[in-house]
């Protein structure tokens, strides 16, 4: 893709992020984050978006959160990250309210854990529709974190999590499943996952899936991961956002 820098979507976008326009200047820098038609470089991806976050774009807001909690062109701190995040859910981005959750719920890096204030935020984007935060609310349910423990909710939100296309969602629901004796159905939604999951996630379910009774199950795990081309990027960030065609 770097051998083709000059072409005209990338221009365009290019331009208008020079231009001023909030929103190109997100897209570019998700494009050089992400390495899309250009060569990925994550400190000017970082540039890109706090000149959009300083214009008010929420997920550019969001994505200098994501920058330094992730050490994405920068030295990673949850703590300088958390007030983007916060700054992101106030003003009622679904993603700033998840990962301000996430940051709360783990309470690393110098952020006080409050599984509290996290289960309002978690609630808050999942009646967004957002998936992930489906996803570890049904978590918080399973559990009987801050709400009484409820399997019911918990399998309701992983389903609308699977649903959703998280790939948490997916095996979280396969699992309760399972459990419920419907092989076919954990079988439908562990096929899923492999699409979209990180190589991390997939090594930890494939080891759960070898220790499982029915050898259905147990065969997942053998299963070869997709192609790296086929795959998505492995943390949408700006969920509805489409860098141009190379």
């Amino acid at each position: 893709m770097v051998d083709q820098l000059t072409d005209t979507s990338l221009d365009l976008v290019r331009a208008a992020a020079l231009r001023g326009v909030h929103q190109a200047q997100l897209l570019y820098g998700q494009m050089l984050l992400d390495g899309t038609c250009v060569e990925r470089n994550q400190t000017a991806a970082l540039h890109w978006f706090e000149r959009a976050a300083r214009g008010g774009n929420l997920m550019a807001i969001n994505m200098v959160g994501r920058c330094l909690d992730q050490g994405w062109g920068i030295q990673p701190s949850a703590l300088l990250a958390e007030p983007w995040f916060r700054k992101a859910a106030e003003r009622g981005l679904d993603w700033g309210m998840y990962n301000l959750a996430t940051l709360l719920t783990l309470g690393e890096g110098g952020i006080v854990q409050d599984k509290t204030e996290a289960f309002l935020w978690l609630r808050k984007a999942a009646d967004l529709g957002h998936a992930k935060s489906m996803n570890v609310l049904g978590g918080f349910y399973e559990d009987g974190w801050v709400a009484q423990a409820s399997r019911s909710k918990a399998r309701d939100l992983y389903r609308k999590a699977a649903l959703g296309g998280d790939f948490r969602g997916q095996f979280n629901y396969a699992r309760l499943l399972m459990q419920e004796g419907d092989l076919l159905g954990a079988l439908h939604w562990l096929q899923q996952v492999p699409a979209t999951a990180t190589p991390a996630f997939l090594s930890k379910m494939r080891a759960f899936l070898a220790t499982q009774p029915h050898a259905e199950i147990r065969a997942l795990s053998r299963t070869p991961d997709p192609s790296p081309h086929d795959s998505p990027l492995l943390y949408q960030a700006h969920a509805a956002l489409e860098a141009p065609p190379c």
